[in-house]
């Protein structure tokens, strides 16, 4: 799939770019064998060879110790020699037997082989048919082929554990669709009724309805770019570069510090230097991301957010912990799902469009990091990211 640009008009036609002949869902193809009789003949033809080989060998035996012609002297009186043919007659009698052999073992070789050829396939059958299944929406279906493990029950498993990706990648696609239309047509449908009101009531304040409709607006215009910047981090478009996380912390807490000292919260920054690899916006805003959520989701006064990275053996740690409302387990896990809101912001102007943190989960899976994160028991949550220090093969520089 070819990145989308930042200045890309949309986000949700990833094949408008394709050529018209990308689009085909078949190939039309000559007719020819299936596999199955293609196996049964070669299984035919080797037992063939076989057989053909092992008459020779034995015709070859029976040349070597069997003489071309034999004397026989009668019981008579008379002196009489008799000379007999041995190897033609041998010929005579041995092939019509061979080819009898011959007949009998490409009948087996072509019945057996068909039975065979059929038990071998029949667990690419039972992938095809599910492969079909997937092809025509229904990918709840499973292979699950029984028995030890070979190469076929490897290709099911991988198959069946597509499947289930496929599958929770489409649910979230589709949940997410839904929050997002839900979420613009909130402030759409508020612009809407400020736009009757004005209409229906000429003396009213136009000021009033003007800055509503530029907060509304504002809104609809972050939740829009947050999106197009999830689209992209789910795309794994990098260009990866070595970047210092401990650099993108400062450059964060820097930025945030504002908002930060408005509504009374500490940010406390600390850590070593933690080289890693992979795209320094992308990163960035990661970060920005985790300093934002923990400055919104705070206490009302005398609030704190301490951003930590360290250094481990092979990878580097971006911690972010803030105080706050206590949080269940269950309800920190679901902070990464798009339009996912905790408890306790203490502004509603900063309240974030809700994607904050699935911005965040989706940017360090790119990165083929791990994202967590832990209720404290004293209130708040604390996240980490933790990154590799090395790139990815795909990228290393030979």
């Amino acid at each position: 799939m070819a990145c989308a640009s930042k200045g890309s008009a949309s986000a949700t036609a990833p094949t408008r770019n394709l050529r018209p002949d990308a689009r085909e869902t078949s190939v039309n193809r000559a007719p020819g064998l299936s596999v199955r009789a293609k196996l049964t003949l070669s299984y035919a033809g080797f037992l063939m060879l076989a057989g053909v080989l092992l008459l020779a060998a034995v015709w070859a035996f029976l040349l070597r110790y069997v003489p071309d012609r034999a004397l026989i002297i009668p019981g008579s009186t008379d002196i009489t020699l008799r000379v007999f043919p041995i190897r033609s007659n041998l010929l005579r009698v041995f092939a019509p037997r061979a080819a009898s052999v011959l007949a009998i073992l490409l009948v087996l070789g072509l019945s057996g082989g068909w039975v065979l050829a059929g038990r071998m396939l029949a667990p690419l059958t039972r992938i095809a048919d599910a492969t079909r299944l997937a092809t025509n929406g229904s990918l709840s279906h499973r292979v699950r082929l029984p028995g030890r493990k070979d190469e076929f029950r490897e290709l099911a498993d991988a198959f069946d554990a597509m499947l289930a990706r496929l599958e929770a990648h489409v649910a979230e696609q589709q949940r997410f669709a839904t929050n997002a239309s839900h979420e613009l047509r909130t402030p759409l449908a508020i612009s809407k009724s400020l736009l009757d009101a004005a209409r229906s009531d000429p003396n009213r304040d136009a000021v009033e309805v003007i800055d509503r409709l530029h907060v509304l607006n504002t809104r609809a215009i972050d939740l829009t770019e947050a999106m197009l910047l999830l689209s992209r981090a789910e795309q794994r478009c990098l260009i990866r570069e070595q970047v210092d996380l401990s650099l993108l912390a400062e450059e964060a807490t820097e930025t945030l510090l504002p908002l930060a000292e408005k509504h009374g919260v500490a940010l406390e920054t600390r850590g070593e230097i933690t080289p890693t690899f992979g795209s320094q916006a992308l990163l960035l805003q990661l970060t920005t991301n985790l300093v934002h959520n923990g400055i919104v989701h705070n206490l009302p006064e005398q609030g704190t957010v301490w951003v930590t990275t360290s250094l481990r053996p092979e990878s580097v740690v971006l911690a972010v912990e803030n105080t706050g409302e206590k949080l269940t387990p269950q309800l920190a896990s679901t902070l990464t799902e798009p339009f996912q809101r905790g408890a306790g912001r203490i502004h509603t102007d900063h309240a974030g469009v809700g994607l904050g943190l699935a911005i965040v989960k989706t940017i360090t899976h790119a990165h083929d990091g791990t994202l967590t994160l832990t209720p404290r028991p004293a209130g708040g949550i604390h996240i980490t990211v933790e990154l590799p220090t090395t790139p990815p093969p795909t990228t290393r520089k030979h």
